[in-house]
């Protein structure tokens, strides 16, 4: 039996982590890691307590912000670090394998809480039309080394 990479493992997680998302206009799933061990995960979706937008409103989702993003949901890139340092969890010098790159924001809050390496699957840019990847622009410009993910992936239900 091949023993699979750390990094197909990590990323495998993010993408069927992803598939816990409430959001009807993409699902994204992301695991946070320093050597060998998971340090924390999360996938998009509104705060605990509020409105899980594909049950209250399955038709369109939830409201639109002033640019056109949800006005509910929280990045997974978001929810895995809140959920490590609610939890005392030291993510300074981690990995974050993610299942889209970083938007600007999120790319912000990974460099200022000293993560190390972002490994993603699919292109923000590319998934919103832009022109180019504004958050890992940011990321590369200040240090934080990045990678689109290149392995294999052979234990996920499917790919979003």
């Amino acid at each position: 039996m091949k023993r699979p990479a750390f990094d197909d493992i990590f990323m495998e997680l993010a993408v069927n982590l992803a598939q816990r998302s409430h959001c009807i206009y993409r699902h994204v799933g992301a695991v946070l890691a320093k050597d060998t061990r998971i340090i924390s995960i999360g996938y998009n979706g509104p705060p605990a307590g509020t409105h899980n937008c594909d049950e209250q409103w399955p038709e369109k989702g939830c409201e639109r912000d002033s640019k056109g993003s949800c006005s509910l949901a929280i990045h997974a890139e978001q929810n895995a670090i809140m959920y490590a340092v609610k939890n005392k969890a030291s993510v300074e010098g981690a990995s974050m394998y993610v299942t889209l790159s970083p938007c600007l924001a999120c790319a912000r809050i990974i460099y200022s809480m000293n993560i190390e390496k972002v490994i993603y699957l699919k292109s923000y840019a590319e998934f919103k039309g832009l022109e180019k990847d504004e958050g890992l622009d940011f990321l590369e410009r200040f240090g934080v080394k990045t990678q689109k993910y290149s392995g294999d992936i052979a234990n996920v239900t499917h790919l979003i």
